[in-house]
This record gives C-alpha cells, sequence and structure tokens, in this order.
C-alpha cells in the first residue's frame, strides 16, 4: 500500500528537489484512475543526490524486484552511478527518475510544472499538458488509456 503522505513528507522536508509525474500527478490534478506507485522526476545535482539519499534512509529502501538479501545501498554514490531507480519503501513503491521519456530532466520539466499544496506539503506537479506528453511518450497500454481522461480534465482547465 502506498502511503504518499509519508513519502511526500520525507522528500519535502528533506528539501529534495523532484517533480511528481506519472498516476499520482494525474490524480492531484483530479484523474480517478487508481495507482499504487509514486513516480517523481528529481534534480541530479549533486546536494540534491545527498538530500534525496538521506530522506530515503528512514524509508528503508530496497531495490524492486530485486532477490532476498541483495545488497543495496540507496547513497549518493549509487544516485550518481544511476540515473532511473525502482526502489520498495515503508512508504510504498517508489520510481526516481534521473530522466522520463518525453520530458527529459528536472530542468526541463520545471518550467512545464505547478506547485501545488498535497497532505499539507509544497509540491511540484507536472501541468496536464506535459503529463499528457509524457504518457504519450510511455506507449504504454495503461498510459495511452489515461490519456482520454487527462485530456477532458486539461480541456475542463482551459
Amino acid at each position: 500500500m502506498t502511503d504518499l503522505p509519508a513519502l511526500l513528507s520525507a522528500l519535502s522536508e528533506g528539501g529534495v528537489r523532484f517533480i511528481l509525474v506519472g498516476g499520482m500527478a494525474g490524480i492531484a490534478h483530479g484523474a480517478a484512475r487508481v495507482t499504487f506507485d509514486v513516480d517523481c522526476v528529481y534534480d541530479r545535482d549533486p546536494e540534491n543526490l545527498a538530500r534525496l539519499a538521506k530522506a530515503l534512509q528512514g524509508l528503508s529502501p530496497t531495490l524492486r524486484g530485486a532477490p532476498p538479501g541483495l545488497p543495496f545501498v540507496l547513497d549518493e554514490a549509487t544516485l550518481r552511478a544511476g540515473m532511473n531507480f525502482t526502489i520498495d519503501t515503508t512508504g510504498g513503491p517508489l520510481n526516481l527518475l534521473g530522466e522520463i521519456a518525453g520530458g527529459g530532466t528536472y530542468e526541463s520539466l520545471r518550467s512545464e510544472s505547478i506547485e501545488l499544496s498535497l497532505f499539507g506539503q509544497p509540491c511540484l506537479v507536472v501541468s496536464l499538458g506535459a503529463l499528457i506528453r509524457l504518457k504519450r511518450a510511455a506507449g504504454r497500454p495503461k498510459d495511452l488509456e489515461a490519456i482520454a481522461e487527462l485530456e477532458a480534465l486539461h480541456d475542463e482547465t482551459r
């Protein structure tokens, strides 16, 4: 089960620069779809990598789908050496994206994001227009199915 308030609190209170994307971003904009993971594009600046690693330590991060007991430490060096990570935490599944198809990096998505208050935490969320573009670029059946609802929400907000 996903504890979105716990995940957002850890990231926000840790001073991590990130943008909420994916299904949770759609929900933040009013979509009715259900999702069980949290997708975020994070800033790869070295200081932010250190804050991200520190913020997640209290959530016991492990690699999703890895064999039990596989040694894994989510620290600044690990984040610097990789790009995208699918992890499980005590707050639920979290996908850390250093780069995302159709959108690029944190810096390239920053101007297409808005700040919302989610569970009392300030959070950057990708705009509906950008989210639709990201879903198209991902091209997975579940993403393509979500586009019609997102486009309807986008039309309502214009």
